[in-house]
């Protein structure tokens, strides 16, 4: 993606906890740029992309002209067409973004990092990556998780879960899988087990 840069993708479903691997590593001082982060800011007010998202759904935007995300995620995890529509918006902006962060990056002479991101697999962008590593965790774990972060109902849970391609999807185009299936103290040394694979060796901790 960025000459002299190894970036390697970081996804998978919603709830697996690819986020929590995301901050383990960051931990280890390693970058994990995050497409969610850069989504926030490709919506902030003033951006086109609000802009867009303002004319699709009005009813999407505060009253004080910034983008009221439940509202949003409400429309267009019940709308396939909706959601297309959004991903069209958002992810040639993101792709933008994540494409500066990495120049960054390798300008401060990083030689490596993650990109973290939910859909690398359904957007192909995957393949455009050093590796791909798949976080995975039992759906039990996933519904409860989901559910207790965002304060969602089981049929908006299911909704979201059904939004994002099939694990197995996933974990078939993985370099590298992590089991996510107990607590943060059990995903601790998988990580370390991860970096290990890569052959990525942490800087050291000041």
């Amino acid at each position: 993606m960025t000459q002299g840069l190894r970036l390697i993708g970081l996804t998978g479903g919603i709830g697996t906890g690819k986020s929590t691997v995301g901050r383990l590593l960051r931990a280890r001082g390693i970058p994990v740029i995050d497409a969610d982060e850069l989504a926030r800011v490709a919506v902030e007010p003033g951006q086109p992309a609000l802009n867009d998202i303002r004319a699709a759904w009005p009813g999407a935007i505060t009253p004080e002209g910034r983008l009221d995300r439940k509202a949003l995620g409400t429309i267009v995890f019940a709308d396939p067409q909706a959601r297309r529509r959004l991903e069209n918006i958002l992810h040639p902006r993101i792709l933008t973004l994540a494409h500066q962060r990495a120049a960054a990056l390798a300008r401060a002479g990083h030689t490596v990092a993650f990109y973290e991101a939910s859909l690398l697999v359904e957007t192909g962008r995957h393949r455009d990556l050093d590796g791909l590593v798949v976080v995975d965790a039992p759906e039990d774990a996933r519904r409860a998780r989901i559910a207790a972060r965002d304060g969602l109902t089981d049929e908006q849970v299911r909704a979201r879960i059904a939004a994002q391609a099939p694990m197995a999807e996933k974990r078939r185009v993985a370099d590298f899988i992590v089991e996510n299936d107990g607590d943060v103290v059990a995903l601790e040394p998988k990580v370390t087990a991860l970096l290990t694979a890569l052959g990525v060796t942490p800087p050291p901790q000041a």
